[in-house]
């Protein structure tokens, strides 16, 4: 059986649903009710009909506008029991879109776009940047101790990144238990907002979290996937991290549908989880197409381990521009070898050589997309599904051109660590930031799929 990826991506041989059907109860008119279904193809996502159940499938289509819509509408009946605090956060990744799309600046695009959201009824609008702070300190964490025992522990490395749920999804579902004991266990920066959003910032608000409707924008469909990860449910509260993912084209959508122009909204500033602090100027982390694992974790672990400070880091290209390595030599010797590989070719070729045990590389950062995040399907595509070349070249630059904060040096993510997670190496920080990647067992069709 071949995978449907192969397949060309048009109607006939892509499985596709209309958003949310009549039985939602909420299909009389509003404010809303000019909004077309939106339909996202399984083609338009990493995942295939192949390894996506039905039951899967039908949760991913109701992570739609007009899910968003229906808490809205819920917020405005009379039965204030029924409430939501709608709260949506915004990756780092959407945000050269937006400031493309629009020909903003990047601080004025965000803030154009918390007031748009906020427009529609929406409570807060968060950055996720802290989230990705979380994310890549606990990864630093993880690599120094499996560098530590990798004479001790056969699956200790190399450790391959886990922030991207193609990725992951592909390594659950084909490659199991030879990938997935090397996957670094720390939560992606979606699902630790989710934490944060449901956890820490419920707790500030005294909030149940099942009261906070929380959405994610996100460059590409696979997120929608990611958040309806079973260990990302609380069953006390009957509450997933994450509600519903829509797509920065999604949004786009939504403004287009309501008519709304980007230089008539009012700029509001993105909220904080502190307090009633607004958050200053965008930043982002190293890396030029990502969240920057790769060169936090390198210079990370050349202070850690060989007690040397990187400055800059060089990359070189191997097969092609998405398969890069990075070394750090010390008397003569390479003491670390990291790579990036970004799409699937270039994933593909790596598990070849882990296969045939030739793999020399420490650390691997992994992103299904050819070109990493910016390049999700979920906002660099054309109208007729290609790629838009162009818009990916300006996202580029404007994503190059925002100023970088080490992790590290966010005092609030310092403060929290003690404050609300009880200490670095607590059991809470492990709880909260950390999940489990294993082998999902499947039927044998499934397992016979050829990727």
């Amino acid at each position: 059986q071949e995978c449907s990826k192969k397949q060309k991506n048009d109607d006939t041989q892509s499985t596709s649903v209309d958003a949310l059907s009549s039985g939602d109860g909420f299909e009389e008119k509003n404010e809303f009710h000019t909004l077309a279904n939106a339909k996202i193809l399984l083609s338009d996502c990493l995942a295939c009909d192949n390894c996506m159940t039905s039951d899967e499938g039908a949760r991913v289509f109701q992570q739609n506008q007009k899910e968003l819509f229906r808490i809205l509408n819920l917020n405005k009946k009379c039965d204030t029991s029924k409430h939501k605090v709608l709260a949506v956060s915004i990756c780092p990744q959407s945000l050269p879109y937006f400031a493309a799309k629009f020909n903003l600046s990047v601080n004025d695009a965000v803030k154009k776009l918390c007031g748009f959201l906020k427009s529609l009824g929406v409570h807060y609008v968060f950055d996720t940047t802290i989230a990705a702070d979380f994310s890549i300190l606990e990864s630093q964490r993880e690599f120094v101790q499996r560098y530590q025992r990798r004479n001790q522990e056969e699956h200790a490395l190399p450790m391959f990144a886990s922030a991207c749920p193609g990725w992951i999804r592909y390594a659950e579902r084909v490659l199991t238990n030879l990938v997935t004991s090397h996957i670094c266990t720390a939560k992606s920066p979606q699902q630790i907002m989710g934490s944060l959003v449901k956890g820490y910032f419920a707790r500030q608000q005294n909030l149940s979290p099942d009261k906070i409707f929380h959405v994610i924008v996100a460059p590409c469909y696979d997120k929608k996937l990611e958040a309806l990860r079973e260990d990302f449910y609380t069953a006390l509260y009957n509450s997933q991290e994450v509600d519903c993912v829509l797509t920065s084209g999604e949004i786009v959508q939504i403004m287009e549908q309501k008519n709304v122009s980007m230089k008539d909204v009012t700029e509001v500033a993105v909220d904080s989880l502190f307090d009633e602090i607004k958050e200053g100027d965008v930043v982002r982390h190293d890396g030029k197409r990502s969240d920057g694992y790769l060169e936090h974790i390198f210079k990370h672990a050349a202070k850690e381990l060989f007690g040397m400070d990187v400055k800059e880091i060089t990359y070189k290209a191997l097969k092609n521009k998405d398969f890069q390595e990075v070394t750090l030599e010390k008397d003569g010797e390479t003491v670390l070898r990291f790579a990036a590989a970004y799409g699937f070719r270039n994933i593909q070729n790596m598990v070849l050589k882990l296969k045939k045990g030739k793999f020399v590389y420490h650390f691997v950062e992994v992103l299904a997309c050819p070109g990493g995040c910016l390049n999700g399907k979920g906002q660099a595509q054309t109208e007729d599904g290609k790629p838009d070349k162009a818009l990916l070249n300006q996202m580029e630059e404007v994503y190059a051109a925002i100023p970088v904060r080490l992790p590290e040096t966010n005092m609030h993510v310092q403060k929290m660590y003690q404050d609300w997670l009880e200490g670095v190496d607590s059991r809470k920080v492990q709880e909260t930031l950390h999940t489990k990647y294993s082998a999902v067992n499947q039927t044998a069709s499934n397992l016979d799929i050829k990727w």
